[in-house]
């Protein structure tokens, strides 16, 4: 039987390898800017932690959790998103503790989603993510939200869009909620099962339905912004004229609600406007999410952050035409023909790494013509030509591929040599 692997999923070859190691280091290198530390937290969880904080009547929940037992009998789920799992974390290490606040994390890491696979969306996916956590500072919105745009500007990305909204505190919240089970109430044996359940449950969630997207009562829903108390009015506007100051463009719409249930006050996408970059244009979503660490048993705590796929940057990035920037050439590629020489040179690729000098040599006794392009492949800088001969004089011809020069050093001198030119 051809072994193969599982659907939604993807292998990243070495070749691709890089870009990805890329975009890591890019975001790694503004976190460090920001003063957001790294979190790492397991790949799965009890299913609690997702059920009680994404909420029981998410898509998520109710249908793309990979879910199982354990042979002690409980309940484990591969976590399909990652804020939950910090803010588990956050509560059991009584991280609200610490005296710097608030707290900053990111993760990266993989996550899993039971979904139709498709551009952009498998099954296993990278998410990075970051949450503030201990702050009700309209201020941190903006930072969050700017430090979303200056992963995205770092990676080189240009056609980008802003989509905010304000789900308001928990009083304005019910009063939407009054209104839309109002509103949808008469007509709701039109809509998909889902959306029935959601009614009584969480009537928000029904404005995030893709099955019932084009119902004209979707069109005519109360806007949570005609609900919005004074005080959520205020930090709104707040939001965004801290936005305005970082002069980041925005667009308010009011049936932006996010997937997960534990948002509130500031909700927030960014998409893609390249050409050619698919259906689904989001590449980044996030929001406030105070009370998320009450539900998972902490005290009150107010949070905010983002997520977004690793995946789809690197279709964004191909949508816009940037090439990463590829700094893993070679810098020494050794040439080895007979016994002696092919000892000689087990020794001195060691000495060269030890130096900070990356180096290869061939393992599959080629000609030398071939070992010269299999050189050429790997974009080496020098090749050191190594024989009997060589071995015999004490000298060994170190060429520079790109100019074409060649030059006789003494072994002994062939690490100091070629630190020195390269460094």
């Amino acid at each position: 039987m051809k072994v193969q692997i599982p659907r939604g999923t993807q292998d990243i070859l070495p070749k691709d390898v890089k870009q990805w190691q890329w975009i890591e280091e890019k975001i790694r290198d503004l976190m460090n800017k920001y003063r957001y530390e790294e979190i790492r937290t397991p790949i799965f969880e009890h299913t609690e932690v997702f059920s009680r904080g994404v909420g029981d009547t998410t898509d998520i929940v109710q249908k793309e959790m990979y879910s199982f037992q354990d042979r002690g009998g409980r309940d484990i789920t591969l976590r399909p998103e990652g804020t939950a799992a910090v803010v588990r974390s956050f509560v059991e290490n009584k991280l609200f503790g610490d005296p710097n606040q608030p707290v900053k994390l990111y993760y990266m890491g993989p996550m899993f989603r039971y979904e139709r696979p498709q551009s952009g969306r498998n099954r296993q996916f990278v998410q990075f993510g970051v949450e503030a956590l201990g702050s009700n500072d309209p201020a941190i919105d903006a930072e969050v939200i700017s430090l979303a745009f200056g992963i995205y500007e770092a990676i080189g990305l240009k056609n980008l869009k802003l989509v905010i909204n304000s789900l308001g505190d928990q009083s304005s919240r019910i009063n939407h909620r009054n209104a839309l089970i109002d509103h949808f109430k008469p007509s709701i044996h039109e809509f998909c099962k889902d959306c029935q359940n959601r009614l009584e449950k969480n009537p928000l969630r029904i404005l995030d339905c893709k099955v019932d997207r084009e119902n004209p009562l979707m069109k005519t829903a109360p806007s949570i912004l005609e609900y919005l108390n004074d005080e959520s009015k205020k930090y709104f506007d707040k939001v965004c004229e801290h936005l305005d100051r970082l002069e980041i463009e925005y667009e308010v719409d009011p049936t932006l609600v996010r997937g997960l249930d534990y948002y509130n006050h500031t909700a927030f996408e960014i998409m893609s406007s390249a050409p050619g970059f698919g259906a689904i244009t989001t590449l980044c979503g996030g929001g406030r999410y105070n009370g998320l660490v009450e539900q998972l048993g902490g005290p009150e705590t107010p949070g905010i952050g983002f997520a977004m796929s690793i995946e789809r940057v690197i279709l964004a990035m191909a949508a816009e035409g940037i090439r990463f920037e590829n700094e893993n050439d070679l810098d020494v590629y050794v040439i080895a023909l007979g016994e002696q020489a092919k000892d000689f040179a087990v020794k001195l690729l060691l000495d060269l790494r030890k130096n900070g000098i990356s180096a290869d040599k061939d393992y599959t006794d080629r000609k030398i013509k071939a070992q010269f392009k299999a050189a050429d492949r790997l974009n080496a800088k020098y090749v050191i030509i190594l024989g009997e001969d060589e071995i015999a004089k004490g000298t060994a011809p170190v060429k520079n591929l790109a100019t074409g020069d060649q030059k006789e050093i003494p072994l002994e001198q062939l690490v100091p040599e070629l630190k020195n030119v390269l460094n």
